[in-house]
């Protein structure tokens, strides 16, 4: 069973579609930008670009090989980054070849040195960011979004995003762009956003995206090799070309120059959005007037509290995020079925928006509290189905197991909230726990013990530890530091470090 739709149809533009909502807050500062989808006064989502760390993705480069490797079937391109980046022979169009001539179509069994070689110049699009000491991926098969149109260049596919699901609509919006590629060429994808849209808006687009793109070849032929030759549209221009609908009631933006950016591309691509968009001139933070500072903090908690008094506990690992529900606080007025039935329910609803707002993907176990009754079991599923017909995101949902779990998936869009916002701490490494100072003191008598057989000469042991740890030593296990010197031979010492955390430590022979 399915639900949402992926970011953005051909995956090319890097911008996400919000499919139902009534207001969008846009927050604009010189070196973060962030903007919040809210739905009936409740924040459901929430997008941030930091200018040190906008992503390259959807960006088109003139790129120079610098080197084949015909083991792993790729090569590296330099594109004027950091590392050279990675492009693989899957992601090599046809028409890219060595010697000779070569249309789009099959091609058969062929190798990356069939394709490119040491030196040649391409032009590649970014598929995916840099990651640690990896380099971009890159791709030739470039796509260029619009408002309403995906152009693929150098093919003749015509294709319709999967969330327009009425066949008539499919085939009329195909008939239309079937007809058109006559005079544009090229090849099309509708997005979700062109449901509806009448022949000469789609034509309009087609014409636009002709235009784009002579314009980046020309670019291409006269810049060097390592050159940005297109850049996507920043977020709060990708929100009014990929993420609005006649369902949004206002666009507000707290910066005047943004304000004015704003207006100026929506009277040229989305004229209808021009009087919803108003600038916010209050001395309150815009994003104050839903509360949505406040959201943010508790969307990094693990327990989500909900209404009746029950809660959700959310662990995101690497492998899956699993969310438990239970009833808390929350003992119904019936009997015990009817509480768990209602929890379950609540739990429903809150457990989809918070998918959307913490931007949960991947692998998802939910744990709801087990019911007796079909009937509710069946309820509650379809209650979170139906809550997740709003997520923009593709999820996969599987029903309700004998154990109350529920399984699904959620298509990654981007970074989670909490890896957007959070890195790993420092003291647990990421686990989310440390070990007691007790279980540390008995690790520091194994090493005392360790060294003692290894350096027989050693007069003195000297322990740099925790305050806390130490301080155990000295009076709890002040008994066994005594049994371990008389075992050793050799007296311990021990000297408290404020800057050392709890599982930090040092035996030194003295």
């Amino acid at each position: 069973m399915h639900r949402g739709v992926a970011a953005d149809e051909a995956g090319g533009a890097g911008a996400e579609v919000v499919r139902t909502s009534e207001e969008i807050l846009m927050n604009v500062t010189p070196r973060e930008t962030r903007v919040a989808v809210v739905e009936n006064g409740v924040l459901q989502e929430l997008y941030i670009e930091r200018t040190r760390k906008r992503g390259l993705v959807g960006n088109v480069y003139k790129g120079r090989v610098v080197r084949v490797l015909p083991g792993m079937e790729a090569a590296f391109v330099d594109i004027g980054l950091e590392r050279a980046a990675f492009l693989h022979v899957s992601d090599i169009q046809a028409s890219v070849v060595v010697d000779g001539e070569a249309g789009p179509g099959e091609r058969g069994a062929v190798v990356i040195t069939d394709l490119v070689r040491e030196g040649q110049e391409l032009l590649v699009q970014v598929v995916k960011d840099p990651l640690g000491t990896k380099g971009a991926r890159l791709t030739t098969h470039v796509t260029i979004p619009s408002r309403y149109l995906v152009y693929l260049p150098g093919t003749e596919a015509v294709g319709v995003s999967v969330k327009i699901d009425d066949d008539t609509e499919r085939a009329r919006l195909k008939e239309i762009i079937g007809a058109a590629r006559a005079e544009f060429g090229g090849g099309y994808i509708v997005r979700t956003a062109g449901e509806g849209v009448e022949a000469p808006a789609l034509r309009a687009d087609m014409a636009f995206l002709q235009k784009l793109w002579a314009s980046i070849q020309e670019r291409a032929r006269e810049t060097r090799p390592g050159t940005v030759i297109h850049e996507d549209l920043p977020l709060v221009l990708r929100v009014l070309r990929d993420f609005v609908g006649g369902n949004v009631e206002k666009v507000r933006v707290d910066s005047r120059e943004t304000h004015e950016r704003l207006l100026t591309f929506a009277e040229r691509f989305v004229p209808e959005m021009r009087p919803r968009i108003e600038h916010y001139p209050g001395e309150r933070p815009i994003f104050d007037l839903y509360g949505i500072e406040d959201e943010l903090q508790r969307a990094l908690d693990k327990k989500v509290q909900l209404k009746s008094g029950g809660y959700l506990i959310i662990d995101q690992t690497e492998a899956m995020t699993t969310i438990d529900v239970n009833t808390g606080g929350y003992v119904g007025h019936r009997n015990l079925e009817e509480t768990i039935f209602k929890t379950n329910l609540e739990a429903a609803g809150a457990i989809a928006r918070q998918l959307r707002l913490r931007n949960l993907g991947g692998i998802i176990i939910i744990d709801f509290i087990d019911m007796s009754s079909e009937e509710h079991k069946q309820a509650v599923f379809k209650t979170l189905e139906r809550a997740l017909e709003r997520d923009h995101a593709k999820n996969h949902i599987c029903e309700v197991s004998a154990l109350g779990l529920v399984e699904m998936t959620r298509k990654r869009t981007r970074e989670s909230l909490e890896h957007v916002l959070c890195e790993p701490c420092p003291l647990c490494s990421g686990r989310g726990t440390i070990k007691t100072a007790e279980t540390v003191c008995y690790e520091i008598f194994r090493e005392i013990i360790r060294e003692a057989r290894q350096y027989e000469e050693a007069r003195q042991f000297l322990v740099l530890a925790a305050t806390e740890v130490v301080d155990l030593m000295l009076d709890e296990e002040s008994t066994s530091v005594a049994e371990l010197e008389a075992f050793i031979g050799t007296p311990i010492r021990f000297q408290a470090e404020a800057q050392y955390t709890r599982e930090q430590y040092d035996v030194v022979l003295m």
